[in-house]
């Protein structure tokens, strides 16, 4: 059996779109049949957070680089979109073994 994978969903504040992208990603993990330990919080709070997997919108790509971040980062152009999701994560998955 794979690894649960933990994937962390980071956005500005850590409530809003980080908790849509959260069940947007827990739909494409259900069609795929992988299970995960998901969260989300907010940009500050990430670096904090244990995660093999972060996703966040694209416009928080230069923010991040200021932390130090262990996790695979994901960036996206929409944060609830299943299919621009799938096709991102899907790689990453296979990587680790999880899929």
């Amino acid at each position: 059996m794979a690894k649960k994978l933990s994937i962390l969903m980071v956005c500005g504040a850590g409530l809003g779109s980080s908790f849509a992208c959260e069940m947007a990603v827990e739909s494409v993990l259900e069609k795929l049949g992988v299970e995960a330990k998901l969260n989300h919080c907010d940009i500050s709070s990430a670096s904090s957070q244990r995660a093999d997997i972060l996703i966040t919108g694209q416009n928080f790509e230069s923010q991040l680089k200021h932390y130090q971040i262990e996790a695979e980062i994901l960036y996206l152009k929409r944060l609830v979109d299943q299919k621009e999701i799938e096709e991102k994560l899907v790689p990453v998955l296979k990587a680790k073994q999880a899929l």
